[in-house]
């Protein structure tokens, strides 16, 4: 029987490319925003919302190498397919019904301001969910990662 340590979450590879799958993400994110908006802003590093979607890359990444290291016809991978789809449906409905609500709501405090009746000067976060585009991509990120860690890490672990 073997001995288990905490320190064996570093020789986990699905989480770690699932990780690299998200840093793509956001790295594209990042470089994305600056061509298009002719400004760097590292922020968005951290920042949800955009091109792509990281939340996206993270699971399809995982969903990818569960699938490469335990096969596609496994519980463990239909577990992240499925987990998959919920997080990509979430990001794109969900999340992005909450981003058009802030814009509206952002809109009403500063019509508020502006006629005098102040309620509060904060703005509620917009970018919050994506657009079924920036899912897809995200989807296609993780799935690139995935592909590529397989391809040029993995034949030399195995």
């Amino acid at each position: 029987m073997k001995a288990y340590s905490v320190l064996d979450i570093f020789q986990n590879e699905a989480l770690f490319c699932a990780l690299l799958g998200w840093f793509s993400a956001q790295t594209l994110k990042v470089v994305l925003y600056a061509v298009l908006e002719r400004r760097f802003d590292i922020r968005r590093f951290w920042g949800s919302g955009g091109m792509p979607s990281s939340h996206s890359a993270l699971v399809v990444s995982l969903a990818m190498m569960v699938g490469f290291l335990h096969g596609f016809e496994t519980a463990a991978f239909a577990t992240c397919a499925v987990l998959s789809l919920v997080v990509m449906y979430d990001a794109a409905g969900v999340r992005r019904e909450t981003g058009t609500q802030a814009t509206v709501i952002n809109q009403i405090l500063k019509d508020v301001l502006i006629n005098g009746k102040p309620i509060s000067d904060e703005e509620l976060k917009e970018l919050v969910g994506h657009t079924p585009l920036e899912v897809l991509g995200g989807a296609i990120v993780g799935i690139l990662v995935a592909l590529g860690y397989w391809a040029l890490w993995m034949p030399k672990v195995v």
